[in-house]
Order: structure tokens, then sequence, then C-alpha cells
């Protein structure tokens, strides 16, 4: 059973004070100092983090365990700096670019290493869950035999070498999110198809270091390698949360889903976290939570954080502590609603895009060039290196080095250090690390069961009875907190609809069945019953009690297991199995009651929600979105209420999003794919403060209904892909679904993915064809609305790229 996993596993921390041991004795004010570590770990026993997590204790790393990257030359020269004296240390040090030694380094190192190594095993072998390494010397940069970029031993690389040969894994994605491109890493895996190395790093077209024409984005990697190695080169300072956001969502998330890993792990480096003056860029401590969460799903949790960068000790510390607790489950803090990519990442995601989708199925949204069609900036025609650059290029020796070697321009950082500690420290204050008590609520009622049929229709009491028994069939029943049902006021129902409606409903439960057969055949596709009135009471009543547990933070999240259904009832008539908008009126008390500003719908059944459309059409605190078989308006409820262009009206133009499937079986490439290009882009940029998810289950497998083929563990997923967004506030509202066993482990899905177990893998994803023509046209429509929807724009074919010629070698300047 898809929800059935150890969601008793731990997080492991590896943090050994021994670390601390090295140091440049010759230049006390140097970036890398211990400081770096003794400073996160302080913040995370602070929060109360480190007594929740599995310790492992560091052990050096073997001579065998290093050679099975580094060389043995490496190793016997890093072994005699224990006993050299300083004035050997310095000369030494001179021999390699930005790299000092000390007697304690090779203990340091092998102790890091040996760490990593650890947490990476138990990761894999299942005795934990996922975990991250709080070590230095950090690791990316060093190579076989060459330090440099004050890394001695390549911690990740021989991590995941060892996973591949010791474990016999197949694919690792190793993320490298610090500012530096990770050369090291590279290197080692560059003709490995068995390893995707993402790096996303400040370039400058090479005038940042390491100045390598190595890290530029048309290094794909080399024969069977070839698509592995993607390099994001950021050509800009500055570059936030928003940049970030994108390449994820563009490039990193899509590849991911397609190559489907067995293990994640990162190179966190926290240098990009704003602050930091090697990194200068604006990456607030709260995203790096946002970017575990994004990736934990696509590999049932098993991801490893190992500490590279980070020379602001006080951003270094947040990201850190603010990522262990994202390891830990704890809500994302929200982040600043996001914005358009600054126009030369926009560049970058579209100029990596360009070379690799033919090696990437799922990166097939931009289209292709016209002979003599400009293109939207006109050096995607262009291949690296820039015109005018000089570069560095790997294994070439660089001479002699100053003893002395400056990490930032300590004058221009001075300048600006105070407003940007004053900038963090309004950030700590005002990221709310509240953890509720709950982990989630749900609702249900008996009461829910008096709605009913004589005869055997589809939406029947046996929805609610099969979901509840697989529930606790799946040990998740009584993980829950329960949350009493009741029946909604008629005030309460009048938040949506008409009252004459309301009067209407309730005479049913003194209508004699003759009454009600005729009484019924005024609507379209509804049965009633004596019992329907106080059934869809209890729905829509017990659904504003979950939502008073989530918004007033006594759970974090909540389900509701509800019928009758609710997104087609308008506000003056019930139709297609629904009484009364449950979420509808849902949003509405939330507005009224808690003053919520924003809300977020999403509506996943497979029939579109033109009740939940119509009451929200003109209004800009409501963002709908619904993703639906349409098929031209043939499919119900039929006509047009359910197309792509059905965008809002007046203050609501562009919060209305329908993403109208036509044609085609659709199936969880498809699904994941809407959610990365469309629903994540836009959510995060509109930012709500609650989120209801109008969770119909009829476009899961052989469902007869949808005829859709979503599989179970999908929903799981797109559950936790939300759970980002408004610090966690999610409620998850039953719609439909009609395949009684596909239904109820769907629904446990969802509920596992909110109590924060791993969700189960998905087989390697792409979209239909059918899925992207939905998806692009969707994006043609909606990217004059959100600023998050630019990369949606014609590349050049390879074969019209122009390759310029190359810049002999010299010394960057």
């Amino acid at each position: 059973m898809a929800a059935l996993v150890q969601h008793t596993q731990g997080t492991g921390l590896v943090y050994d004070e021994r670390l601390t041991r090295h140091f440049h004795a010759w230049n006390e004010d140097f970036s890398e100092k211990p400081e770096r570590i003794l400073e996160p770990f302080a913040r995370c026993q602070a929060l109360g983090l480190v007594n929740r997590c599995c310790r492992i204790q560091a052990r050096p790393a073997t001579e065998s365990e290093i050679l099975s990257l580094h060389s043995k030359d490496h190793i016997r020269l890093l072994k005699e700096t224990s006993s050299m004296s300083e004035e050997q240390l310095k000369n030494l040090s001179q021999m390699y670019d930005y790299i000092y030694f000390h007697n304690h380094i090779y203990e340091s190192a092998q102790l890091a290493l040996g760490g990593a190594i650890d947490l990476v095993d138990h990761v894999v072998t299942g005795r934990l869950r996922n975990g991250m390494a709080i070590i230095r010397p950090p690791g990316h940069h060093a190579m076989k035999e060459e330090f440099n970029g004050y890394c001695y031993l390549n911690n990740v690389a021989v991590s995941a070498k060892l996973a591949l040969d010791n474990h016999n894994l197949k694919r690792i994605l190793i993320v490298d999110w610090d500012v530096h491109h990770g050369q090291g890493i590279q290197s080692f895996f560059y003709d490995d198809p068995r390893v995707i190395y993402f790096s996303i790093h400040r370039y400058e077209h090479g005038i940042e270091w390491p100045h390598l024409r190595e890290s530029d984005y048309d290094c794909v990697g080399v024969g069977a390698g070839r698509g592995y190695n993607i390099n994001v080169p950021l050509n800009q300072v500055g570059c936030d949360n928003s940049d970030y956001l994108s390449i994820f969502q563009q490039i990193l998330l899509p590849v991911a889903y397609e190559f489907r890993p067995e293990l994640v792990i990162v190179a966190a480096g926290y240098d990009s976290a704003i602050g930091c003056p090697e990194g200068e860029m604006k990456v607030t401590p709260a995203c790096f939570a946002h970017f575990i969460s994004l990736l934990s799903p696509i590999v049932a949790g098993k991801i490893c954080l190992i500490l590279e960068g980070g020379y602001c000790t006080e951003s270094l510390s947040e990201g850190v502590a603010l990522s262990l607790r994202a390891l830990l489950g704890d809500p994302c803090p929200r982040i600043e609603k996001t914005h358009e990519p600054c126009l030369s990442v926009m560049e970058t995601i579209l100029n990596v895009l360009k070379v690799h989708r033919q090696y990437w199925p799922s990166l097939c949204y931009q289209g292709v060039l016209s002979l003599g069609e400009k293109p939207s900036i006109p050096s995607l025609l262009r291949l690296p290196p820039a015109p005018g650059m000089t570069l560095r290029t790997i294994g070439k020796p660089l001479g002699e080095m100053p003893l002395l070697q400056d990490c930032y321009d300590v004058t221009q950082h001075d300048m600006v250090k105070e407003a940007l500690c004053q900038q963090i420290d309004d950030l700590i204050r005002s990221t709310d690390l509240h953890i509720p008590k709950h982990k989630v609520g749900l609702v249900y009622d008996g009461k829910m069961l008096l709605h009913h049929d004589t005869t055997s229709f589809e939406e029947n009491p046996d929805r609610l009875i099969q979901i509840c028994k697989n529930l606790k069939d799946q040990n998740l029943w009584d993980r829950c907190f329960h949350v009493q049902g009741r029946p909604a006021t008629e005030n309460e129902l009048k938040l949506v609809h008409r009252e004459d409606m309301v009067k209407k409903v309730k005479k049913c439960q003194n209508m004699q069945e003759d009454t009600l057969a005729k009484f019924q055949t005024l609507f379209k596709s509804v049965y009633l019953s004596q019992g329907t009135y106080e059934a869809a009471s209890y729905a829509v009543g017990s659904l504003l009690n979950i939502v008073d547990t989530v918004i007033t933070r006594e759970a974090e999240s909540g389900v509701a297991v509800i019928r009758p259904p609710g997104h087609h009832a308008e506000s003056d008539s019930m139709m297609g199995f629904c009484i009364f908008n449950n979420v509808a009126i849902a949003t509405k008390y939330a507005q009224k009651h808690h003053n919520i500003g924003r809300v977020l719908i999403i509506d996943w059944d497979v029939h579109h929600g033109n009740g939940t459309q119509s009451t929200f059409y003109t209004d800009p605190s409501v963002l709908y979105m619904s993703l639906h078989r349409f098929e031209s308006g043939c499919f119900y409820p039929n006509g047009g209420c359910g197309a792509l262009n059905r965008v809002g009206y007046e203050e609501g133009t562009g919060y209305n999003v329908n993403v109208p499937w036509s044609e085609g079986v659709m199936g969880d490439g498809d699904y994941i794919a809407a959610f990365q290009q469309i629903i994540l882009p836009i959510a995060y940029e509109f930012d709500p403060e609650l989120v209801l998810v109008s969770a119909g289950f009829d476009a899961a497998c052989d469902d007869h209904m949808g005829g859709y083929r979503v599989s179970a563990p999908c929903f799981g997923h797109m559950t936790s892909m939300l759970k980002g967004l408004a610090g966690g506030r999610i409620v998850l509202a039953l719609e439909g679904g009609y395949n009684l066993e596909n239904t109820s482990e769907a629904f446990a899905s969802c509920v596992a993915a909110l109590l924060g177990d791993p969700c189960t893998q998905l087989p390697p994803l792409t979209p239909s064809s059918r899925g992207v023509e939905c998806i692009s046209k969707v994006l043609d429509v909606h990217k004059q609305y959100w600023k998050s929807l630019q990369c949606r724009t014609p590349l050049p074919a390879f074969d019209m790229l122009v390759q310029p010629e190359e810049t002999p070698e010299k010394e960057p300047t």
C-alpha cells in the first residue's frame, strides 16, 4: 500500500567539534573559519533541532575510501602537512588557489569526509530517512589531485561514488547550490550517466572564481554522460528567491522527475544567501527550506545535505537551521511573493533549455524559432564563451599564488555590511517558526451518509466508508487529530448561496419519495433524499471546523472526508452531484471570520468546478486554478466555462486559471508538469495565506467517470508540492472520485504526504504531446497576467547556434 512507509525513520546529523581545530594561521579574518560550523550548530540547538536528530559520530575516512576518487600523491601530500612548519605550510599554500594548510587539516578533512560518507550510507540503507552534515572543510572544488577553493577532499563526490559502488545505486542527483561552481564534482562524473550534477553558481561570464570555461551552460558532459551535467551560470549578482525558484521550476524539477534518482545529495553552500560577501546574492534563509520541500518527494525523502560554503555567519546559521527544520518535516516558513526572474537569469534559463532539451524530453515548452525569426534575447543564438572573455581550463597549472588572497572586496562589503545585517535580522525576526501541536486535522461525521439514492448511483455513502476504512488499514487514521463535525448555519450557507436555494434544499427533509423524485429532475445530475440537507449541511460545517483548526494553528494542515461534493454547485442551483459549494463557502468563511486576505483554490477533480469559478470570477483575493478534462467543452459540465480563455473578469482578470485537457488520456507526467510549469510559479507569485484543495479523485486510474490514469502516489506528490505555500496551511476537501479502491488509495497518499511521510516514488515522468500542447496554451494566455511565466518563448534549434572562436587562455581580470 502506497502510504505504508517507515515514518519513524529519523533525520541524521553529523557534527564534531574536532572540525574546528584547523584555521588560517596567518590570516585570522579568512572566510573559511571555525565559526562556520560553530554558529550554525548553536542556532540549531537554540531552535531545539539537535535533540530531534539522530546524531552520527564523525570518523576519519579510510585511505581506501579517499582513493575511490583521489590519488595516492594527493593523500600523501595532505598527510605530510600534519608535521610541517608554518613556513612549509605557507610555501605549500602558495602552490594552490585559495588554499591554506594547517597541521590539523588532514585530520579535519578525513573527519568531514568520513561523516559525509556515513550520513549517505545511513540514508541509502534506510536506517535514516534523510540528514545533514554540518562539516568543514568544504569539498566540492577538490579535484583528483588538486586542492583549491578551501577544499581538500571532495566530500560530496566521494560519498556519491561509494554509494554507487557499495550499494549498486543506478541514479544519483547531486544538486549544488553553493554560489561557486563545484568543478571537482563535475570532473569526477562528467562521463557518468548514473549521476546528474546540477549546479547553480555565480559566473558572470567567467569573471567569478574559479573562472573556468567548463563552468558555462554548454558544458553538458561527454560520452555516455552527455546531458547529465547541467550548469546554470548566473551572470549577475543580486539573484534572489524568485530567480532560484524559477530555475527549480523550469529546469531542475522536470529533469529530476524524468531522471528518477534513488538518492539526492545536496552540496549545500549558503554563500548564495543574503549577506554573504563572496556570493552577493539575495536568497533568504527560509527559501532553502522550500528547495528541500520541492526535492524531497522526488526521491521518497532520501536527501542528504552536506555543508559547503557560506561566509556570512548570520545568514549561514539561519539557512542551515531552516534547512534542518525542513528535513525534520517542519512547515516551510512563508517567503515573500515571487516576481519575474531578472533578465540575466531568464537568459541563463533559456540558454540551459536550448542545449539540454535534446537530452531531456521534459524540457519541452519553448518551441523552435522559425527560420529568420529573431529570439526574444539576441544572445540566445550564440554559444559561449561570451565575446572578449578569457578563461581558465581545468587541469592547467596556475603558477605561484599570493600568500594572502582576498576572498572578496572588503572595502565594498564594509559599505553595505550594516544594512545587510539589519536586513538579515529583520528576516529572522519576521519568520514564523511556530510548529502547530498537530500535524494533520481530520474531520468526518456519519451524518454525511444520510444523503443516498435508492439506485446504484456513483456518488454514494460507500465512498466515505471506504476512505475511512483505508485510512485505518494504513495506520493513518489514528495519527491525525480528529475534529468534530457540525452542521453549517443558514447564514454560513448564504455566504455563497441565495436564500431561496437554501430553503429549497431544506424542504427536502419533509418530502416524500415520489415528490423528491420529481423535484430532483429540476436539476442537472443530482439526486435528493430526506437526508440530503442534513448531510450537505454537515459537509459544509465540518469543512469550516477544519478550516478553523488550521487557521488557528491547532493543526498544520487538514483533510475533510465529506460528501456530497460541492464544486459544481452555483449560487442558485444544485448540479453535478453537488448540493452546496463546500470549498467556496469555506473560502468566504475564512476571509470573513479569520481576516484571511488571499486564498488559493486548487481543483484537481477531473470535472471543471464551474460553481467555484463563478463565485470568484471577479475577485482578485481568490486565485482559482483548475486542472480538468475539457474535450473542447464536450465533457461535463459541458460548454465553455472551463476553457483556457476564461481568465476572470474586471478586477479578477488573471485570477482564474483553467488547465483544460482535451484529447488523449492524461496521466502522472501531465499533472506533475502542469504543477511545475503553471501551478507552482503562479501560486508562489500570488502568495496565498490559505490553500484549499477541491480534492476530487476521478482523474485516478480506472475511474470510469474520468477516464484518466493519474496514480494514487501522484496525488501525494501534488499535495507535497503545495506544502511550501501559506506556511503549510493547506486543507483538502473531498470532491469526486468513484472508483472506491483507487479513490481511497489516492486520498491516503495525500494524508500521508501531509503527515510528512515520504512520497512513493513515481516512474520516470514526461508529459504527453497533448499535455504539452495544453500547458503551452495556458502559458501563452496567462503570461500577460503572471510575471513568473515569462520563460515560454521560442528557442533556436541547435543547428542554428553560432559557435564563437575560443579565446586563448590568460589570467582573468
